[in-house]
């Protein structure tokens, strides 16, 4: 690994002054009055470390020096992955330019891995490690990583990370990421491809990695550092790289379960175990018993489908409901709950309500804000709703017949809250697509609800024990809702599987989340992470009362 020095220009000493000023001006305002008012002028008045120290001294020369050495600091070392010579040159062109720029050190194989991870720990000798995690070009917005570092001092933060743009052919597109949060446990949490690390957390946090890893290093090592300091967005854009995934956002949503990324999965979930062991959210495997005859149900199960216009798929999803056979003395019936419905949905429901099958229930929302969860609320506290509440979605069908009856086998089965079925990806028309077969396996029965803290779904079609969600009910949102459920049942009760397949999910242009914008995406991400926050913290406290 052959390092990079950058040549020194007049560029770099203009940096340099700059800074010199800045941290003069910080001298300065430290023999100024310090009043709310010029605290919000200002900002925070914090000098680096070594111009405190000298502060307290009151050495005059001492700390005329250390201002002039400013002028020609190099504070950075920079890793990056190395693919080949044309992928990485005008990235170290690039980050050559750079004043603040010591080292750039090029990275061969996975750059993921713990043993690459301890060789940048090994290797930076600066206060601060870049570690570059794309391929692609990187190049910097003018004074970027001036205002990275200088944030990391103001706030105190461990590692920094900003907004950026991506860049296809040329066309420009904005890159915002958003903010860390405590339950922000999923592997592919997006911080952008540039990562600012203070060098002490990175070495902290390499010190106590006692595994080692050939996939989920780095993610390791932002779990570690992130146990005992800040992980801070900065948003604003801040640089450049170019986008090499063109897909749509709905064709990235299945890649954590891609069969052929297993042994990545084995990995993250063995790292963030090992963290919710650390942090005090672990919870052991033990459950919760539950009563299989508890309550009076006329209906051992009920399909519940909650429609929101889609008058191309409502009528074979409630059909597939229909076509269900159970075992006496068992009896299932369907649920259809419309939540105003303008294209015509509404018409396909009623035309097979009208041909009289008795264990189909319509029922029509009022003019409020129901959203997914609110449907399936009113599904749940229906008087008819059966023992059982079994998922398809609107614009999915059942495998075959045998779905309903395999849902309550495994209830009865397993002694279960919830069972999490297998599903096929097809496309309308019901042909196969990548990665096919989804059987989330991840949901071990010693560790699939600790796991399901860091996976961002659950598996699908799920089915529920009515009388607990009649306690939990799910939040009134369109999207995330049955994964706040299912993390808030995992608490305490068994999470059942069914690895046959039970369930085609159609992946078409009309799918929820078929491609998504940016603003989108964020906000769906930052809510699982919001509900992933939320059941974290109520487990750490539960641990805390045992």
């Amino acid at each position: 690994m052959k390092p990079l020095r950058p040549s020194s220009s007049i560029i770099h000493c203009n940096f340099g002054f700059f800074w010199h000023l800045r941290d003069f001006v910080s001298v300065i305002m430290f023999h100024i009055t310090d009043t709310p008012c010029e605290r919000a002028l200002w900002g925070p008045r914090t000098p680096s470390p070594e111009t405190a120290n000298l502060l307290k001294t009151n050495s005059k020369k001492e700390l005329k020096n250390h201002l002039s050495n400013l002028n020609t600091m190099k504070n950075i070392t920079c890793f990056v992955p190395y693919q080949s010579e044309q992928q990485v040159q005008t990235t170290l062109q690039n980050l050559s330019k750079q004043p603040l720029v010591a080292e750039v050190h090029q990275i061969k194989g996975d750059i993921r891995s713990t043993e690459n991870v301890r060789f940048m720990a090994a290797h930076s000798h600066t206060p601060y490690t870049l570690i570059y995690t794309k391929f692609t070009t990187l190049s910097f917005v003018l004074f970027a990583l001036e205002r990275m570092e200088a944030l990391m001092e103001d706030t105190g933060a461990a590692m920094v990370y900003s907004d950026h743009f991506n860049q296809t052919g040329s066309i420009r597109t904005n890159a915002p990421v958003i903010d860390y949060q405590i339950g922000a446990l999923r592997d592919d949490f997006d911080f952008g491809s540039v990562l600012l690390y203070r060098t002490s957390a990175l070495q902290e946090a390499v010190s106590r990695m006692d595994v080692t890893y050939e996939y989920a290093g780095l993610y390791d090592l932002r779990l570690k550092v992130s146990q005992k300091g800040a992980l801070e967005h900065i948003n604003e854009y801040l640089y450049y790289d170019v986008e090499l995934d063109t897909r749509k956002s709905g064709e990235k949503l299945f890649d954590y379960v891609d069969p052929k990324n297993r042994g990545v999965q084995i990995e993250m979930e063995k790292a963030v175990t090992r963290h919710l062991k650390d942090i005090g959210g672990y919870l052991e495997p033990k459950f919760k018993d539950v009563d299989m005859q508890g309550g009076e149900f006329e209906y051992e199960a009920s399909v519940v489908i909650p429609c929101k216009n889609r008058v191309r798929t409502i009528d074979t999803a409630i059909r597939s409901a229909l076509s269900q056979k159970v075992r006496a003395p068992y009896k299932y019936n369907v649920i259809v709950v419309d939540d105003n419905s303008e294209d015509g949905s509404v018409d396909k429901i009623k035309a097979i309500v009208a041909e009289g099958h008795d264990n189909l229930i319509y029922i029509a929302q009022d003019k409020s804000w129901h959203a997914i969860g609110g449907n399936w609320n009113v599904a749940l506290h229906h008087p008819k709703c059966g023992r059982f509440a079994i998922q398809l979605d609107s614009d999915d069908t059942y495998y075959d017949e045998n779905t309903v009856q395999k849902f309550i086998d495994a209830f009865h089965e397993q002694n279960c809250a919830m069972v999490v079925g297998t599903y096929r990806m097809t496309d309308f028309d019901g042909n196969i697509l990548p990665p096919g077969i989804i059987d989330h396996r991840e949901w071990t029965p010693d560790n699939g609800r600790n796991n399901a803290l860091r996976i961002n779904g659950l598996g699908a079609p799920r089915g529920f024990y009515t009388p607990l969600l009649r306690t939990i009910n799910f939040p009134t949102t369109k999207y995330g809702e049955d994964y706040a459920v299912g993390l808030r049942v995992s608490r305490e009760h068994q999470i059942g599987r069914i690895y046959d397949v039970v369930y085609n999910c159609r992946r078409w242009e009309d799918n929820s989340d078929a491609n998504c914008d940016i603003v989108a995406m964020n906000a769906n991400n930052f809510y699982k992470d919001r509900i992933r926050t939320w059941e974290l913290k109520a487990r750490i406290a539960m641990n805390k009362k045992q």
